[in-house]
């Protein structure tokens, strides 16, 4: 018999969380403050045939290696960003994965993340420390989704 550990990097953990991600944003739309119209016209400005654009804050192994991958084979969502601390790792992540300079960030001109509307879901791939927590608080106070991994 196959031993699972359930903290372990998986697609299909990924694709659980995703999931978990997707279906939260109903609950959060309904509590926003935008008129419908408004809802409407947003959702028209989305890009990439009507999908979610996803945000990868941490650009480490997990991000690189599942990933960014997997959502080039998802159907409801894509990747439009990256949050990173690695300048060099800038260029080979635009190259690779088709991503615009303005969809591209560093920890320092982070806080705009919230005005891009190609970004819809921010994914935080960062260990547990003080700067995950510190940006969970930016993504709620933004009333922006988030999904963040809880690494042991």
């Amino acid at each position: 018999m196959e031993n699972h550990q359930p903290n372990k990097p998986s697609r299909r953990r990924f694709l659980y969380d995703l999931g978990l991600a997707g279906l939260s944003i109903p609950l959060i739309s309904s509590n926003s403050h935008c008129s419908d119209e408004e809802s409407k016209q947003k959702a028209m400005q989305k890009n990439k045939d009507g999908k979610l654009g996803i945000a990868l804050v941490g650009l480490g192994g997990y991000a690189g290696g599942q990933l960014a991958p997997a959502l080039q084979q998802t159907e409801h969502c894509y990747l439009a960003g990256i949050v990173t601390g690695t300048p060099s790792k800038i260029p080979i992540w635009k190259e690779k994965y088709g991503i615009a300079d303005k969809n591209i960030y560093n920890y320092q001109n982070y806080d705009s993340i919230k005005d891009n509307p190609d970004i819809d879901i921010i994914y935080v791939v960062l260990p547990n420390s003080c700067m995950q927590s510190i940006l969970s608080v930016q993504h709620r106070q933004a009333n922006m989704s988030f999904v963040k991994n809880q690494w042991q």
